[in-house]
């Protein structure tokens, strides 16, 4: 699931990001990456703290270009830490952020080295569990946030804008993501978060990979309704300070 709105990023006209190097910190199993490889002479670089992870974005975004789903760019996969990117200083016009900070001890110094590889006047977009979806299930599983790849903390809008803010950038936009989504992990909670024979809770998992390789109006209209009220993700994006040179 793309969890970014690229839309929202092609300042030049509709699906472009001409020639842009993007990173994707945290990329798992690549989705995001693949998502940025799409655009037209990109550099998408994917980074991920865990080899497996990193080596299933590399199968991945092989098969994308193997199928020539991709606009003709380049890209690459390291294993590297977010509290020491391997990159130089203002170095991308794009970077992603999705879903990492809520399992990272020390934001500040991953917040800090985001923020360095970014070139000034260029885009951070960061994504978080929303507050009060995730607060429920931690409240519904004492096991959730262990068995969830260890969400250590839960953000609140202003704390997190605050702490990238503090960092030297700028929030622009803002929006919430994956409604349809939340449900499934309240049921994850109540049953067990790592639980797998619970029929309903698989069947509830089938409907959502099927929405999301058909992605059927009906579903996107009831995502897109349900957002505000109950999307699992909050989404921001930033943008650095053209004064802000590390």
């Amino acid at each position: 699931m793309i969890t970014v709105d690229f839309n929202r990023l092609c300042m030049s006209g509709p699906g472009r990001l001409p020639g842009y190097r993007i990173l994707d910190i945290g990329c798992g199993s690549g989705r995001h990456t693949c998502a940025a490889f799409r655009f037209k002479k990109v550099v998408a670089m994917g980074v991920d703290i865990n080899f497996d992870d990193a080596f299933e974005a590399k199968n991945r975004l092989k098969y994308h270009e193997k199928l020539g789903d991709h606009g003709a760019g380049v890209w690459g996969i390291s294993v590297a830490d977010t509290l020491d990117l391997p990159f130089k200083d203002n170095f991308f016009d794009l970077v992603i952020c999705s879903e990492v900070l809520e399992h990272i001890h020390d934001q500040k110094a991953a917040v800090s080295e985001i923020v360095r590889v970014l070139k000034p006047g260029k885009n951070l977009v960061v994504s978080v569990p929303r507050y009060l979806p995730e607060r429920i299930c931690w409240a519904l599983s004492k096991n959730y946030h262990n068995a969830n790849n260890g969400h250590i903390r839960i953000y609140k809008k202003k704390e997190l804008i605050d702490l990238l803010e503090n960092a030297g950038i700028k929030k622009w936009g803002v929006h919430f993501a994956h409604s349809l989504h939340t449900p499934y992990w309240w049921l994850k909670c109540i049953v067990g978060p790592s639980r797998e024979d619970c029929r309903f809770v698989n069947l509830y998992h089938s409907f959502l990979v099927w929405d999301m390789m058909k992605r059927p109006w009906i579903t996107r209209f009831l995502d897109n309704l349900l957002n505000p009220i109950m999307g699992k993700s909050i989404v921001l994006y930033f943008r650095k300070d053209n004064h802000k040179t590390l």
